[in-house]
Formats: C-alpha cells, sequence, structure tokens
C-alpha cells in the first residue's frame, strides 16, 4: 500500500531543495565574475572516427622517413609538446618556430602561431605535406593509406564510402584532437567553488594575473588561444628567429610579429616558451612577459607567486591506450629514411 508523505516529509525535501540550490547560487558567481572559465570534458559524438583518428596520430608511415608522426612533435607524454626550443623535421631539420601544444586546441580561434589554419582539420593536413616536417605529399599519405588493408575497411567504416582521400584523413585527425582536452585543473575546482584547491600564494599570484592586466589576452577557457597580439608592446622583442606573424598570412605590415596568444592550460608541461622557445622555465617567461608586454618588472616574490598560479592550470592528461597500428602490405612502399 502507498504511503502519504508526512508533513515531515515535505519539509525535509523542501529544505534539501534550498540548500541544493544555495550551493548552486553561491559557486555560480565565483565562476561568472572571473575572466576565466572551467574547461568542460570532451564529447565524443563518433568514437570509431576517433579511434581511427588516433591509430592516424601514432603512425610514422605518414612521413616520408617512416620514422616522425604527430606525436613526434606533439607529444601526448609531454604535456602535447615536445619541450625543444624548435621541432626536428625531416633528415634532422631544424624547425622554423616552437612547437604549441596541441591539448585544448579545438578551444583556439585558430591553428599555428599565426594563424593560417581555421580549424584542426586544416591544420592536420599541413606537417604531413611540410618538406621541413614530415617532408611526405598528401598523394602519397593516401596512397600508402589505400595500401593497408585494413586502414581501407576502417575507413569505410567510419565514412561510409570507399573514396579515402586526404579530406577523411584530417578529418579523423580533428576527430582524435578534438577529444584532447584538459578538464579538472585544481584552479578550475576553485572557479567551481571549491575554495581549498589552491592555497594563499596561488590565489596571490592569480589576483596579480589579473591586477597587472595578463588577464587582457589570456583569458576564457583556454587562458589565451582566442586572439592574435604584437609580441613586443611596451619594449620590442629581440630574437633571432625569422617568424613574422600574422603578417605572412595576410600580408598586412601592421600585423608583423602579431602571433596567437597561447594558452596558459598545462603550460608548466610545455616548455620552452615563446614563438621562439626562448624562455626556458616559466619565471623567465614571466619576467619577460611583464616587462615587454605590461611594462611591469615583477618582483622576485610577484614572479613566483604568478608562477605557484600558473602550476594550478595543469588539468587531466588524456588517458591514451597506444593503438595497435594496422601492419603494412606487400603493396605499401618501404620508406627511405637516409635517402
Amino acid at each position: 500500500m502507498k504511503q502519504k508523505s508526512s508533513p515531515v516529509c515535505h519539509a525535509a525535501r523542501f529544505m534539501l531543495g534550498a540548500v541544493s540550490m544555495a550551493a548552486l547560487l553561491m559557486a555560480a558567481p565565483v565562476r561568472a565574475q572571473e575572466p576565466v572559465q572551467p574547461i568542460a570534458g570532451p564529447k565524443v559524438t563518433s568514437p570509431a572516427k576517433v579511434e581511427l583518428g588516433k591509430k592516424l596520430w601514432f603512425d610514422p608511415r605518414l612521413s616520408r622517413s617512416g620514422f616522425i608522426s604527430c606525436n613526434s612533435c606533439h607529444n601526448l607524454s609531454m604535456g602535447g609538446s615536445d619541450n625543444l626550443k624548435t621541432s626536428i623535421g625531416d633528415k634532422w631539420q631544424k624547425g622554423p618556430i616552437n612547437s604549441p601544444t596541441v591539448l585544448n586546441s579545438s578551444l583556439n580561434l585558430a591553428q599555428f602561431w599565426d594563424g593560417r589554419a581555421k580549424d584542426l582539420k586544416e591544420q592536420a593536413g599541413g606537417p604531413i605535406a611540410n618538406p621541413g616536417e614530415m617532408a611526405f605529399t598528401h598523394g602519397l599519405a593516401v596512397d600508402m593509406l589505400r595500401s593497408i588493408p585494413q586502414y581501407v575497411a576502417e575507413f569505410k567504416k567510419v565514412f561510409g564510402h570507399d573514396k579515402l582521400t586526404i579530406d577523411e584523413v584530417t578529418a579523423a585527425i580533428a576527430a582524435f584532437e578534438e577529444t584532447l582536452v584538459t578538464p579538472n585543473a585544481r584552479f578550475d575546482k576553485w572557479l567551481k567553488g571549491d575554495k581549498k584547491a589552491i592555497n594563499a600564494q596561488e590565489l596571490r599570484g592569480y589576483q596579480l594575473f589579473k591586477s597587472s592586466g595578463c588577464v587582457a589576452c589570456h583569458n576564457g577557457p583556454n587562458l589565451g588561444g582566442n586572439s592574435f597580439q604584437k609580441m613586443g608592446l611596451v619594449e620590442p622583442y629581440k630574437t633571432d628567429n625569422p617568424a613574422e606573424g600574422r603578417s605572412a598570412v595576410t600580408g598586412n605590415d601592421a600585423e608583423r610579429f602579431n602571433f596567437k596568444v597561447p594558452t596558459l592550460r598545462n603550460v608548466e608541461l610545455t616548455y620552452p616558451y615563446f614563438h621562439d622557445g626562448a624562455a626556458d622555465t616559466l619565471s623567465q617567461a614571466v619576467d619577460t612577459m611583464g616587462r615587454l608586454q605590461l611594462g611591469k618588472k615583477f618582483t622576485g616574490q610577484e614572479n613566483a607567486d604568478i608562477v605557484a598560479f600558473l602550476k594550478t592550470l595543469t588539468g587531466d592528461q588524456p588517458k591514451i591506450a597506444m593503438p595497435i597500428l594496422p601492419p603494412s602490405s606487400d603493396k605499401t612502399k618501404r620508406p627511405q629514411p637516409f635517402e
């Protein structure tokens, strides 16, 4: 027999509901009033496409040498970067620019330091055909994949046709990259209302980060990646790196030395810093940015406080089960790494 709820039960439910609503209302303003927002976890709509993209991401056969994969320069064990000033390309060529992290790159307004690729799909095809990077061609990469029966079957399963063009290749890689987000950083937990998630020094660093004007460029969920800014606003930035920045894409000389603002997510893991990799440590990077961008010389304590805050931005790293790549067939052209 169904029992009627007592007035006490109704009151209890009301009180619980009120407490829950109060908790939400108390937490919400913390998130809303800050110039930084928490990162949400990945949403996977096509697991098969993501799995195919993961295989392509780790497959060095997409390079001329059969040795360089996407993961070579964007190592997912090293914060999605390679921790080198500039990456090493085909035949040990020195890369022209620092390799930006791939983590949370789906949140960027564009890809590459100069923003020449509008999205991850367009970016994914660049390194494959770049003679200084993977040094292949799109045609040769597609021929290699078509020569491997397991890849042919997987592409057909994911895309529903037998075309297998570079368009499908880059779409699959982009789908995998979109899953490489890093939620649950300690700072995100603080943003959501957990006051114990960061300590007093880290909070001082964040307050200084805001009051000094860092948030003018490093804001939003990715703390960057959403604008292009000139490197060296107050003082000129001196470097022997030839990169011109945004002007190389637009042809507008006024945008010379304008680069996409890098994300500060997981920044503790993605050294060295800047487009030329000139800053080896976070402390050096904070000092340089203070002087050149803000016209401010941070004290040793201020620098340490900001660095402490930046280290709270390391989120959950993607948990990647290494894929077993499909074996080459007798028809697959073998790489020639030393020619």
